[in-house]
């Protein structure tokens, strides 16, 4: 195995719209590489890549692949990975630790949905990023429009390095303009033959020659004197130029290729080895103390883990890449969120499900191991003494949610760890045990992610499961202050129970006015863990109820607050005033006072113009221009309250407020009345009455819901 530098290392991710050929560029890379000696193919089913039975099963890319090739005394790290927006998580993974971003455009489809939705992670990272058009040997292939649109969507920054001749069915020929250069490829693909650029092109190459040159010298004063000196930069100074323009996201540079047939995918990997920046060319990483990490071979060992996934007959497998330093096999490290020393065993490059081992892994370098106990993606490992933190990837909040059971009951725990495991590979789902909804959640990004779960269930850890519609956590509170009392008395053969309990039940809001006509002796205030506040005044005159039973009053109203008499849902936001009442010299106990209170409560609860509330959400929605009529005239539908739109480039963005109970199927309505091309965040926002009809039909369905169960 041949070792590299920092200086020869380049770790790219190839992005793009499912189907737009990254998985067979990533094919072709290797073999014109001579890493493999056959080229595989999706629809075969036996490329380096997409090597899980799921992605063989539905045609895809599922999760994020390593692998890596090797051109030209260079080491090219590329991270494969899926089109679906469902897996971003997977997606922005590989942003967090490649360097560069190879976006791929289908030249027959032009800028498709998810590449819209990939280019937004793009620039949150400011990754540097090239543009290749795929697939210009198709019959349907437009090169120009797919430019155009790729300027359109993501600016003029988007600066052709190459096109084609002969597009379509009879493609074989690409002129560059960067090396004002005509390959022309045999029939079956391969090493091109060099040849001067066609007098029929001359014109319009040292048009888009001069283009280059001048959007690479706008971007640096130094070489804008010499292009104003010389009138011309030579091949070494726009190499450079471009460089630093593609690490300050200022242009990006767009070729185009056959990646099935194997034209130009050479070209693309000496660029990427001659111009991509290299782990030491880019910005040093900034620890979560301020510290810059360089990118030093001999410095400290730093390394962060952006993955793990669980092997067959090998464990869990954490992928990681070197900031700084040289992790060697034997390795004792630290983990910095948790402070276990962690024993790093065996080391790994990466291709697909090939694990070559190796005996050290040097900065800027991407590898993996095995068998760390405490440590997981998102995680920092570090060099003792050498206490240093890197900042966590951040995934998008959660779009769709399901609530989830094992077909048979005896697997319940057998579930639970499988969605640990599930979570642990995939921190974007996220699995929540909800008491109060007496479910299970799985919270995703769309309704392919909650597929592929049910999927890997089934034929991973042997789960049947079902999925059903999740619960809403409605809320129940009052509008009206009223007076009720309840009286226990039970007599048994021994020692009764007696307790009376009057009580003054109000709606809680802040700052509101004392109770009148009581006198207040103590107050005790609950902030609840379901939100809202329980007010508790003891207000007994005379010693009509001894002190000592008021805790056990108030454990009364608590549990019934915890189960709602409308709903069975969490109360919230009442004030309750002991008022009066009485007791028995021997019958009376905390038994006998949580009773009358519970009772108190209920009755006093039901008659103070109760009202179920529930879960509103902040809706911030990404639209396409032209598809903006749908989605404001869907929202009232869906008791939406639009709350304003603003301009987003080629994007509205509408924020609304929407009830939960109309969000849980929202995101695919959405990509249904958009082809796809629209997108949103939602956050809790608070909790609002329903409206009289829906109350109505929640108490109705709780009722039927009791009665089934007796």
């Amino acid at each position: 195995m041949n070792t590299f530098d920092s200086e020869h290392i380049r770790n790219v991710a190839l992005l793009g719209h499912s189907g737009s050929g990254k998985t067979t560029l990533a094919e072709t890379m290797m073999f014109e590489a001579g890493v493999i000696t056959r080229r595989g193919a999706v629809e075969e089913r036996n490329t380096v890549s997409d090597y899980h039975e799921i992605e063989h099963e539905r045609g895809t890319s599922i999760f994020g692949t390593l692998l890596h090739t090797e051109w030209k005394h260079y080491k090219i790290n590329v991270i494969d990975t899926p089109g679906y927006d469902d897996f971003v998580g997977e997606v922005i993974s590989a942003l967090r630790v490649a360097d560069t971003g190879i976006l791929l455009l289908s030249s027959p489809d032009g800028v498709e949905v998810g590449t819209e939705l990939i280019w937004q992670y793009t620039e949150r990272f400011k990754t540097p990023m090239i543009l290749v058009v795929n697939k210009i040997d198709h019959d349907k292939s437009n090169f120009d429009r797919t430019v155009e649109q790729a300027r359109t969507q993501f600016g003029r920054a988007v600066i052709p390095v190459q096109y084609p001749l002969n597009e379509g069915a009879g493609f074989d020929t690409i002129v560059d303009v960067l090396k004002m250069t005509a390959y022309r490829f045999p029939a079956e693909g391969g090493k091109p033959e060099k040849l001067p650029i066609p007098d029929s092109e001359k014109e319009k190459a040292s048009h888009l020659h001069n283009e280059l040159i001048e959007a690479i010298a706008e971007n640096d004063e130094g070489l804008m004197e010499l292009y104003f000196e010389k009138g011309e930069l030579d091949e070494d100074e726009m190499r450079n130029g471009l460089k630093k323009a593609m690490i300050n996201h200022q242009l990006f540079p767009l070729f185009c290729l056959s990646a099935k047939r194997n034209m130009g995918s050479g070209r693309l990997m000496g660029f990427v080895d001659n111009v991509v920046p290299s782990p030491r060319d880019m910005p040093p990483q900034t620890a979560t103390n301020g510290q810059n990490i360089l990118c030093d071979p001999k410095g400290p060992t730093v390394l962060f883990i952006y993955k793990t996934l669980s092997e067959p007959h090998v464990g869990d497998m954490s992928y990681f890449r070197v900031y700084s330093g040289t992790v060697r096999s034997g390795m004792d490290l630290v983990n910095s969120e948790t402070g276990v020393t962690e024993r790093v065993g065996h080391l790994f490059l990466i291709d697909g499900k090939k694990r070559t081992e190796v005996h050290n892994i040097p900065a800027g370098d991407i590898g993996a191991t095995v068998k760390l106990k405490n440590t997981h993606a998102n995680n920092t490992l570090h060099d003792k003494g050498f206490d240093v933190s890197l900042p966590a990837i951040v995934f998008p909040t959660p779009k769709v949610r399901t609530a989830v059971r094992p077909a048979n009951t005896r697997d319940d725990e057998k579930l639970g760890t499988a969605l640990h495991q599930l979570h642990e590979e995939d921190p974007t789902l996220i699995v929540e045990h909800s008491q109060e909804l007496r479910q299970t959640l799985l919270y995703g990004q769309g309704e392919l992610h909650f597929v592929v779960c049910r999927w890997r269930l089934q034929h991973r850890f042997g789960v049947d499961v079902e999925f059903v519609e999740p619960r809403i956590p409605y809320r129940e509170t009052i509008q009206q202050s009223v007076k009720g009392h309840y009286r226990h008395k039970k007599q048994t053969g021994g020692a009764g129970q007696y307790g009376e309990v009057h009580m003054i039940v109000e709606p809680y809001f802040d700052n509101m006015a004392p109770t009148p006509n009581v006198h207040v002796r103590s107050t005790e205030e609950v902030e609840l863990p379901w939100g809202g506040r329980l007010i508790f005044q003891n207000c007994i005159v005379g010693g009509v109820i001894d002190t000592r039973f008021m805790p056990a009053i108030m454990k009364g109203v608590m549990e019934k607050m915890h189960n709602g008499p409308l709903t069975g849902s969490y109360v919230r936001d009442v004030r309750v005033s002991i008022s009066d009442g009485s007791m028995h010299a021997v019958d009376s106990n905390d038994a006998a006072f949580k009773t009358a209170g519970m009772m108190a409560f209920k009755a006093s609860f039901m008659e103070a113009d109760p009202r179920i509330l529930e879960p509103i959400y902040e809706v911030d929605i990404v639209v396409p221009n032209e598809y903006i009529g749908d989605v404001m005239s869907d929202l009232p539908s869906r008791r939406g309250v639009i709350l304003g739109i603003d301009s987003d480039g080629h994007y509205q963005r509408v924020k609304a407020r929407v009830p939960l109970a109309e969000l849980d199927r929202y995101s695919t309505a959405l990509r249904s009345m958009t082809q796809g091309r629209a997108t949103y965040t939602s956050s809790f926002l608070d909790y609002t009455p329903v409206p009289a009809d829906v109350q109505q039909k929640l108490i109705a369905a709780h009722q039927s819901e009791q009665l089934a169960e007796v």
